[in-house]
């Protein structure tokens, strides 16, 4: 009994080896240089040669696998790594910061990332009979979990279909369908199910969340925001950092310093303008606290990032 386990084991392990080589190669062949591309609608591929430094960016939800290399995550005061053994869950549009920590000519960086709609979450687990989460608890929107075989296997099937774009049209969103159950039975089901929880503390802070992403430079009224999502300040508080790991105004902070980066640097405004256009009516302040969440004065960094042809501010990739 203990050997044909062992052998089970064994020709699983093999399996799962041949299907991140194979990951590799599609994706290299797909990418044959540095970039991102959106190959269909909603997946999104990543390659780079060589480790980056600290991007800052507002991610959406998504799933995230990398066939090659090492990223780190920095949400709020969290920190996360992942690699070719795991996948990471995003499950709300949030400010983070990352970087690639391993990648070079011969290994490259290779990144899988699929947005995630809940529609398709919700549909799925009606079909699969997992229904809505009974818990109103909330969890941080991003975590890393073990990559298992079978998710792993539905991931390289999804990436062979690009050989075949008719076949693509109709079985793409077949394994689609597939991927989410798989995530709805894996580690991260509380997680991504809350993406389709109606009426949960997690859809309240979702809208405040969407709410701050559009009303960035709006002076951020807790008790107002709060009532209307029919939640105690307190209750807001606390429901807020658990989710994205920071607080309301931390959020809005990264929020309006990004816009203000992307001011300067794409549209050619000067750091007093970006500031004011951001909702920062003292100049000094914002260039304080420009430098501490990107290191440096808001002139100097935009030199910098114009120096550097790799480097962006748009929409960020896990």
């Amino acid at each position: 009994m203990d050997s044909t386990h062992s052998q089970q084991s064994e020709r699983e392990a093999q399996k799962a080896q041949a299907n991140r080589e194979e990951l590799v190669e599609r994706l290299m062949q797909v990418l044959p240089e540095d970039g991102t591309a959106e190959p269909l609608e909603g997946l999104l591929l990543n390659r780079a040669s060589a480790p980056t430094r600290l991007e800052h960016s507002v991610f959406f939800p998504a799933f995230c696998i990398i066939a090659q290399g090492r990223k780190e995550i920095l949400l709020g005061d969290s920190r996360y790594w992942y690699e070719p053994a795991q996948y990471l869950i995003a499950t709300a549009e949030l400010p983070i910061a990352s970087r690639i920590t391993e990648a070079s000519l011969e290994r490259p960086y290779l990144n899988v990332i699929l947005k995630l709609d809940a529609r398709l979450v919700s549909s799925v687990m009606v079909e699969a009979g997992h229904g809505a989460p009974h818990s109103q608890s909330l969890v941080t929107a991003i975590d890393v979990s073990p990559l298992d075989a079978g998710l792993l296997d539905a991931v390289v099937r999804l990436i062979k279909l690009l050989d075949s774009p008719s076949d693509a049209g109709f079985l793409a969103p077949l394994v689609l369908r597939e991927i989410v159950y798989r995530l709805l039975k894996g580690a991260q089901r509380g997680r991504l199910a809350h993406i389709a929880a109606l009426g949960s503390n997690t859809q309240r802070i979702t809208e405040a969340i969407t709410r701050l992403r559009n009303e960035f430079n709006q002076p951020l009224r807790i008790e107002e925001v709060a009532h209307e999502l029919g939640m105690s300040v307190s209750g807001f508080h606390h429901h807020f950092k658990t989710l994205t790991a920071m607080s309301p105004l931390q959020f809005q902070k990264q929020l309006r310093l990004q816009e203000a980066r992307r001011l300067m640097l794409g549209e050619g405004l000067d750091a007093a303008s970006a500031g004011y256009h951001v909702g920062y009516d003292d100049a000094s302040y914002f260039n304080r606290e420009y430098k501490k969440l990107f290191g440096a004065p808001p002139i100097r960094d935009v030199e910098r990032l114009r120096k550097g042809a790799s480097e962006s501010v748009g929409q960020g990739t896990l």
